[in-house]
């Protein structure tokens, strides 16, 4: 068998920032540094992490991307975006709330930031305290020159939608969409792979140096969208519900399709890698993915760990208990995509770039 062909576990990478906590230690995702810092991130599948199994371990999935192509990357996703890694998963831990943003789309990103993509991306609530809310969009329509004058007022809160949240509800985050996360939410977000984020609004707070955070007024204004938002809870489609297990689409859309699996007492569920790379993260207690020619070789992850199967990998069997997350690009055919698309019609057409 080809060195390329199974499923690469990735190390992933924290990071500290000014809104996080210690929740993915507390929780039991992931292992924290020591003492009391603040992280709010891991970031599953940034092309610094490095392999943590078979052949490749040691090296970076942004080296693996170079050397494989659409070996590892599948032909819609290079499609799409490119000889690139396509998606970055994360989890996210909101101590409390982070500033208001919002990302441009691919169009603008590659005209004013040096051939960049933009950003559409999409959260799945893991936990929320009681009464924890996201801004998403503003309570009415609005328009430029209101959100300039309120930005500058400091008053910006006013206009905005706050949306309150609980364990399981999916928002999808299409760029344009004025957004923030509020405290009190653990949530796992998958997005292009971009790094283009515009900081709207961050309520006059200062850094740890004491000075107001940096703003991106003009462009944040450029790419929003400033209509009240139509729907914002997606609505998952089962696709699957059997006494081994339950399969479900949580968001669909051009550029990623998320299923999410549930296991029942290690049920198996098969499938095959096709034209896309496929991302897994652990929700439950373990999982083991069988690969290989009679489905022989096996790698196992735990809850909160994520692996990239290549799209060259072909055939696998997921055995496990517990909940996981299996995303990849989708195709335009594809019949999953286009089944969710009909539970949620409002949002079907509204990402056109």
């Amino acid at each position: 068998m080809e060195t390329y062909c199974y499923p690469l576990r990735l190390r992933a990478s924290l990071h500290e920032t000014i809104w996080g906590g210690r929740r993915l230690e507390r929780d039991g995702w992931k292992q924290l540094p020591p003492g009391d810092i603040a992280i709010g991130e891991s970031w599953e599948t940034e092309i610094s992490n490095m392999v943590q199994n078979g052949p490749y371990t040691g090296k970076t999935l942004g080296t693996l991307v170079e050397e494989l192509g659409v070996l590892l990357l599948g032909k819609q996703a290079f499609a799409i975006f490119g000889r690139r890694f396509p998606l970055l998963a994360k989890f996210i831990d909101a101590n409390t709330h982070l500033s208001v943003q919002v990302h441009p789309k691919d169009s603008y990103a590659a005209r004013h930031e040096g051939g960049k993509l933009g950003k559409t991306e999409f959260w799945y609530i893991l936990m929320a305290e009681l009464g924890a809310h996201v801004v998403y969009g503003f309570k009415a329509p609005t328009d430029r020159a209101e959100v300039a004058q309120a930005i500058q007022n400091v008053t910006l809160d006013r206009l905005l939608h706050k949306e309150r949240v609980q364990a399981g509800d999916v928002l999808y985050v299409p760029a344009g969409t004025v957004h923030a996360i509020g405290g009190g939410i653990m949530l796992y977000e998958l997005q292009e792979y971009s790094d283009v984020t515009y900081r709207m609004y961050d309520y006059g707070r200062l850094s740890a140096s004491g000075k107001l955070r940096e703003l991106h007024i003009e462009r944040s204004l450029d790419v929003a969208h400033y209509e009240a938002p139509r729907q914002i809870k997606m609505k998952p489609i089962s696709l699957t519900n059997t006494y081994g297990y339950e399969d479900r689409c949580l968001i669909a859309c051009r550029y990623f399709l998320t299923r999410e699996l549930q296991l029942k007492g290690f049920a198996a569920v098969e499938g095959i890698t096709k034209n896309s790379c496929m991302i897994i993260s652990c929700l439950g207690e373990s999982i083991q993915i069988f690969y290989g020619n009679g489905l022989k070789e096996n790698e196992s992850i735990s809850r909160g760990e994520t692996v990239v199967l290549p799209a060259a990998l072909g055939r696998y069997r997921l055995v496990g208990n517990g909940a996981l997350l299996l995303s990849y690009v989708p195709e335009p055919a594809d019949e999953v995509w286009q089944q969710w698309q009909v539970s949620n019609l409002m949002y079907s057409a509204l990402h056109k770039d």
